[in-house]
């Protein structure tokens, strides 16, 4: 393997180069959004490079207009716009680039959804492909070497997960991923709400990361770690859009005993999940492997979806009895559940009610022994 693994997304975003939509690359700091954008264009010279967090490019983009865009650009074709939800009123001003510049691509990237998102949508209506980069999937580096030799890695994974920079890296996990988690991960929300310190995002995110797979309620939480359960839910949205983090929801159609507006929370990486808590431990010394593998599996098919642009909704599913499903997976009207364990030898029963409630959903078990045959 080489210093760049081939991403999935890569031939579609390529295609879309040749229409006048922009195109949005979202995706965690560190994920690789600009390694990807640099590699699918490193042989074009028509390419201006504009960084949002540098404060000359927001003053550039202070006083936009349609003149002032053309002297910036010049020749270029392609104008790619990193960290671009740094830039205020960035959808408007994107807008300005799509609707009277037919011969301009633009190009912008966010490691956060915050102003992007939330300001984006409007302005850009029909206008824009979105993207969402997570970090390398089991199926890319697969298609580097082979099945075999990546599911040979499967330990390493499941403890120090697939940021680019840490498989890059093979012995230095450990320390560059509290690198990451300490310097990086949530820069973001530490500028949006204007906080000196981390402490209190570090103490809840860890406290996710103990309850990873696991119901939360944000009162709890918020009492173990002194936050209010308002600040707690602010925070977790916060970081949800930052895409370190995402919920996943109960599913109900109001059966008596099932629960309802319950929710989950998972971590896009094992990686950071681990390094959150400092539990680099192997596989055979640590009692939370069924969290490492429920975690692994529920990141690899999301990921599996994005990269395929395959647009699918998800929950969880639980009763007051106590009977589980991981997951409801549903894309184009096919509906999944999935069960997630570790250990091949352990017997899984489909859940009466569940099966009995959903007789039309089919019912499937992952283990370390079939998991590949899902990605």
């Amino acid at each position: 393997m080489g210093n760049y693994v081939t991403r999935i997304q890569e031939t579609d975003i390529l295609l879309k180069l040749a229409d006048k939509k922009a195109i949005i690359i979202y995706g965690a700091r560190q994920v690789g959004k600009s390694t990807l954008l640099k590699h699918l264009l490193k042989d074009n010279t028509s390419v201006l490079w504009l960084y949002g967090d540098q404060a000359q490019t927001q003053s550039l983009f202070n006083d936009l207009s349609v003149q002032s865009i053309k002297s910036i650009i010049g020749k270029k074709k392609i104008i790619v716009i990193d960290e671009a939800q740094m830039i205020k009123d960035i959808g408007i001003k994107l807008k300005m680039f799509t609707d009277y510049l037919d011969d301009i691509k633009v190009i912008a990237t966010g490691s956060s959804s915050f102003d992007l998102a939330n300001k984006i949508n409007e302005p850009l209506t029909g206008r824009k492909w979105e993207y969402h980069l997570l970090p390398l999937s089991f199926r890319e580096m697969a298609n580097e070497s082979s099945e075999f030799e990546e599911k040979g890695y499967l330990e390493t994974r499941l403890i120090y997960g697939y940021y680019p920079e840490i498989v890059m890296h093979p012995g230095e996990e450990k320390e560059r991923l509290l690198e990451l988690v300490t310097s990086y991960l949530y820069k973001d929300v530490l500028i949006w709400e204007s906080l000196q310190k981390a402490d209190k995002i570090t103490r809840l995110l860890q406290a996710l990361a103990f309850q990873t797979g696991s119901q939360i309620s944000y009162s709890e939480i918020g009492t173990m770690i002194g936050m209010d359960s308002k600040t707690v839910e602010k925070y977790i949205d916060l970081l949800e859009k930052a895409f370190i983090i995402y919920r996943l929801t109960s599913y109900s159609r109001n059966l008596r005993n099932e629960l309802k507006a319950s929710k989950k929370v998972y971590f896009y990486d094992n990686g950071v999940r681990n390094a959150l808590i400092s539990a680099f431990n192997p596989l055979e010394l640590r009692d939370d492997i069924g969290i490492l593998w429920e975690n692994f599996i529920m990141a690899e098919l999301l990921k599996k979806d994005k990269n395929t642009r395959n647009f699918a909704r998800r929950w969880f599913w639980r009763t007051k009895q106590s009977q589980e499903v991981d997951l409801i997976h549903e894309a184009d009207g096919v509906w999944s559940a999935y069960e997630f364990k570790w250990n091949e030898k352990k017997n899984v029963s489909y859940p009466a009610a569940f099966k009995e409630a959903y007789p039309e959903i089919n019912f499937h078990l992952i283990n370390k022994s079939n998991f590949i045959d899902y990605l």
